[in-house]
């Protein structure tokens, strides 16, 4: 994939906003920064990291797709409450692929595990 300050600017905010931001989202975070990045070509540039490998695309969360800038073997946790994205490390279950190849047969190639619930933040304002 060759070089391009658009897509170096996209993924600067990107990794600054570990959120897993939508398209709609990460547009905002780059007209705070003054960036002239249309929804178009953020659109382009998300799905040509997303393809190379450079970014998670995250689909089924909701009806929009989320980003993630890391790409390391992880989960995720939603918050049915703020909504937010968390990561989980995947080694809150490291046989969970194995097991699932085991008991099925099945060739898996990725996978997405997501888990929801009530994050830390939401559950302490609920108790107060």
């Amino acid at each position: 994939m060759n070089y391009s300050k658009q897509r170096e600017k996209i993924l600067d905010v990107l990794t600054n906003n570990p959120i897993h931001p939508t398209a709609d989202e990460l547009l905002e975070f780059l007209k705070e920064e003054n960036s002239n990045v249309g929804l178009t070509t953020l659109y382009r540039n998300l799905n040509q990291m997303a393809s190379a490998g450079m970014i998670k695309k995250i689909d089924g969360l909701e009806a929009s797709a989320h980003f993630d800038h890391n790409t390391f073997e992880h989960y995720h946790f939603i918050c049915k409450e703020c909504g937010k994205v968390f990561d989980i490390p995947s080694s809150v279950a490291p046989s969970v692929v194995k097991n699932t190849r085991e008991a099925t047969g099945f060739d898996i190639i990725s996978h997405d595990i997501v888990f929801h619930g009530v994050c830390s933040e939401c559950k302490k304002r609920k108790e107060n």
